[in-house]
């Protein structure tokens, strides 16, 4: 399979530049040039695989020229011996409604489904590569947490995480600030997770410092994590044995939500995709009427989703203007200029596959009360926000999407329902051990300065 960036698409990359460099030197998000479509007696044959061959078969299909089959499958299982469920997700119900938990991975959030896969692979290309690789990676609360526990100890990597100082959990904090390993490195921004988004995209647009240092990044924008995520909406229509399904999504960058698309477009018969936001409202804003303006964002129970520019969102624009990366360009123009409206005619197409909806403070733990009331489940406030907006939509009939674990939010079920999940055992000793990382100014040049002292 070969490769496109959403912003010039006249060139090809392989599978091995869109895993390593993660972001187009053009600015742009690479996309497949033509995708595998499955078709019903495909989709029949995948029906029986357990979560890891399902895994190697979806996988295989975008990673082919990089990584053997049987290497691949070997990856897999090794990437998911660490979870705690043996197939790596697990269904659920909340009353009529299917959740699909993902957070049973070594940090206890969705991130470690396709990180876990991630820190493999990147120790399988060191390994046949005598070179050093500094990732350089954003959180907005999970993903900082999965790449470190991914990456740390591995040789010939380094990780630096940036994340927004005192706008994420204690505990989703703790998970990346207590590893205490050479090559992990902690920054705290002093902005928000925008910010910090924002300064890794111009240290990757930064071509000369990007290249002396070996970057590579692990941000939702990586093509790797966008396939890895794919995985579990074929396995939940395959558990579930309906005719379509539809999703519920909790997000904010819209990686998750993407993933969801790309397995439709795949051939996988998902009806809609609901895109569930909190008072970071700019996605469900879109996708309602088509209003694509970033606005101050709001501290929220629900940190992992309190991001205003979604980068994710350049791969559905790029797509629904029919594959026109001169057109994708001007649009991204309009909206790193704030001004960008989506035109009647996109809207529609968005309307084909997407719904969207917010959940504010207030109704984020009246949902998270109810839940405990009446199915004595414990909801983080992200799977809140999903379950809100299903029901918003009277979509009663859907998956949910459980991205973390209500233990990484004590302070939301505690004013929900005077409660909170303890951290399993293993990870009890985050909550006392000493951090350490680096606050630095929401500057730019500051971060490069310290990367480069510290490799």
């Amino acid at each position: 399979m070969r490769y496109v960036s959403t912003r010039d698409n006249s060139k090809e990359y392989s599978f091995e530049d869109v895993f390593i460099k993660g972001l187009a030197d053009d600015g742009g998000l690479y996309i497949p040039k033509l995708l595998k479509k499955y078709n019903t007696e495909e989709l029949s044959e995948l029906k029986n695989l357990n979560y890891n061959e399902l895994s190697t078969e979806i996988i295989n299909q975008f990673s082919s020229d990089f990584i053997s089959k049987d290497e691949l499958s070997s990856l897999v299982s090794k990437s998911y011996s660490t979870f705690r469920e043996k197939e790596v997700v697990k269904m659920s119900s909340a009353g009529e409604l299917k959740l699909l938990e993902l957070f049973h991975g070594p940090t206890l959030a969705f991130k470690d489904v396709a990180m876990q896969f991630i820190g493999n692979l990147y120790e399988y290309y060191l390994s046949k590569n005598n070179n050093k690789i500094n990732i350089v990676v954003a959180t907005s609360g999970d993903t900082g947490a999965a790449a470190i526990n991914a990456i740390k100890g591995k040789s010939n990597l380094n990780i630096f995480v940036l994340h927004p100082n005192n706008r994420i959990s204690s505990v989703q904090r703790k998970l990346m600030t207590t590893v205490d390993e050479k090559n992990v490195f902690n920054i705290a921004i002093e902005g928000n997770f925008d910010d910090c988004q924002n300064i890794v995209k111009q240290m990757f647009s930064d071509l000369e410092f990007s290249k002396s240092i070996n970057m590579s990044g692990v941000n939702s924008i990586n093509w790797v994590r966008i396939i890895a995520q794919t995985v579990y909406y074929f396995y939940s229509y395959f558990k579930l044995d309906k005719e379509t399904i539809s999703f519920s999504v909790p997000t904010g960058n819209f990686g998750d939500v993407f993933a969801g698309y790309l397995s439709k477009k795949m051939g996988l018969p998902i009806d809609k995709l609901i895109v569930a936001t909190n008072e970071n409202d700019i996605l469900h804003r879109a996708i309602s009427k088509g209003d694509y303006v970033s606005r101050e964002v709001k501290e929220t129970l629900s940190p992992s989703m309190d991001i205003q520019l979604a980068s994710n969102f350049e791969r559905l624009i790029y797509y629904i203007n029919n594959s026109d990366s001169e057109k994708t360009t001007e649009i991204m123009k309009k909206v790193k200029q704030n001004s960008y409206q989506i035109e009647k005619n996109n809207l529609d197409i968005i309307h084909k596959d997407f719904l969207s909806e917010s959940c504010n403070e207030q109704e984020t733990l009246e949902i998270i009360k109810k839940n405990y009331e009446e199915n004595n489940i414990i909801l983080d406030p992200h799977t809140a926000v999903g379950v809100g907006a299903a029901k918003k939509l009277s979509f009663n009939d859907c998956v949910v999407l459980a991205t973390a674990h209500p233990c990484k939010f004590p302070d939301a079920t505690n004013n929900a329902i005077n409660k909170h999940e303890k951290l399993p055992d293993e990870l009890q000793h985050v909550l006392d051990k000493k951090e350490n990382f680096q606050v630095l100014k929401n500057n730019t040049d500051d971060v490069k300065n310290f990367v480069k002292s510290k490799i």
